[in-house]
């Protein structure tokens, strides 16, 4: 049986176990590390005062997320950073409450015209990313 690592390289089989041994070592090591920062955090309180302490996580608009940009939202909402979709769809939002609540006839006109390019806007970015997941 042929691996791909034998085409890249042709260290002996001592030589592999010694090389996966290291790798396992430093992996351990950074686990190692990471869960001492986190007691350490611990026994300071870092954690007493999270929001939703002590309330069950919601998973479901993580799993609705399709796999591929999961990650990608999570470092973003962790940031305090919206995909400009989610901004548009906030902006299409606030503008259908001021025209539902504007009595005036011309900021009316301008607030249709606003409403009309977002979504235009959005729609244009939605389909972009449509046809991009259909050609992957």
């Amino acid at each position: 049986m042929r691996y791909a690592c034998d085409e890249i390289h042709t260290f002996a089989s001592s030589d592999w176990v010694a090389y996966l041994f290291l790798v396992k070592c430093k992996t351990m090591s950074f686990q190692k590390n990471i869960d001492e920062k986190i007691k350490e955090a611990i026994a300071r309180g870092e954690f007493d005062n999270l929001p939703g302490k002590g309330k069950p996580l919601d998973l479901d608009a993580y799993f609705a997320t399709p796999e591929d940009l999961r990650m990608g939202y999570s470092i973003l909402k962790s940031a305090n950073i919206i995909p400009e979709e989610m901004e548009l769809l906030r902006q299409i939002e606030g503008l259908k409450k001021s025209l539902d609540s504007s009595t005036n006839r011309t900021e009316k006109k301008a607030l249709l015209q606003q409403l009309s390019e977002k979504l235009a806007n959005l729609n244009m970015r939605m389909e972009h990313t449509r046809k991009k997941h259909l050609t992957n």
